[in-house]
């Protein structure tokens, strides 16, 4: 028994020496640019100004808007296959007002942080302090983001840390314009510095000219997406319009029927991501969250 043990901790004491000689490999941790979807629905639903939704809330929705159609759909219609179809284009419905709320709050918030960094510059120049600066947004700079810097305010008011501030001004916000101007104050105000003012003037010019050229490209592709809408809602109205007739919808009710749908469905999905993915312009995403 002595030189069983004797034997296991020779034999551990060699592994432990042959285990030395690799080095362990650092974990990797996975780029900042890859968030989850909810990281990415909670990002659109700051950027939609419903500040009080959650991603959790925006996916209740969904469900019950689901269970809701498929439940009216099936009573009405008898056929399962055409009720889970219009079922998961309910359960869809509040995620794509999300987006679509999100998208033209973008829009427009686009050609107002161009005024809003104008008065931040303006306020420097004057001899405000960073915090003051971006205070006086609450009352003097934009409509759309004084609530956001109102809130700023009064955190700092409340704690004065600054750093602190800023971020949860970030998470409010939740958008790649306000990152950019946040971080540039940040480091403004860590490491010091002159050329504040000349930063934020070229961030100000930067900003209008890219919000007129993308103003520009998306009145010239807005028809491709609005095609794509029009040929995506096409098939799913025809077969709305025959969901009042039942002896229509047997058909569907078999596994041709079945497969017909999901080939449908498969294919509008397809070629609606297709093309909006041509007609629309890339937006910008927050690699500075």
């Amino acid at each position: 028994m002595t030189g069983l043990l004797i034997g296991l901790l020779l034999g551990l004491g060699l592994f432990c020496l042959w285990w030395s000689w690799w080095p362990v490999e650092p974990r990797r941790i996975a780029p900042s640019g890859r968030v989850g979807p909810l990281t990415r629905l909670g990002d659109e639903l700051g950027q939609a100004g419903y500040v009080s939704v959650t991603p959790g809330n925006v996916v209740t929705a969904s469900l019950v808007a689901f269970v809701l159609v498929f439940l009216i759909f099936v009573a009405s219609t008898r056929v399962a296959p055409v009720a889970v179809c219009f079922a998961l284009i309910a359960g869809y419905g509040p995620i794509a007002l999300v987006r679509m709320r999100a998208r033209k709050r973008r829009s427009q918030l686009r050609n107002l942080w161009p005024d809003a960094v104008d008065n931040i510059s303006s306020a420097v120049r004057a001899g405000l302090a960073l915090p003051e600066a971006l205070s006086q947004l609450a009352i003097r700079g934009p409509e759309e983001l004084r609530p956001a810097f109102a809130d700023f305010a009064e955190d700092y008011r409340t704690t004065g840390r600054f750093q602190e501030c800023l971020d949860r001004l970030k998470e409010r916000l939740s958008d790649p314009v306000g990152d950019r101007l946040i971080e540039s104050l940040r480091i403004a105000r860590e490491v010091g510095g002159s050329d504040l003012g000349r930063l934020l003037r070229t961030l100000s010019t930067f900003l209008r000219e890219d919000a007129r050229t993308r103003a520009e490209l998306e009145t010239r592709q807005g028809w491709t997406v609005n095609a794509a809408r029009l040929a995506t809602a096409a098939p799913w109205v025809v077969l709305a319009m025959l969901s009042f007739q039942r002896t229509s919808l047997a058909a569907y009710g078999t596994p041709v029927g079945v497969g017909v749908l999901a080939v449908g469905a498969a294919i509008t999905v397809i070629a609606y991501r297709v093309m909006v993915r041509i007609g629309r312009l890339p937006e910008d995403e927050r690699v500075l969250r």
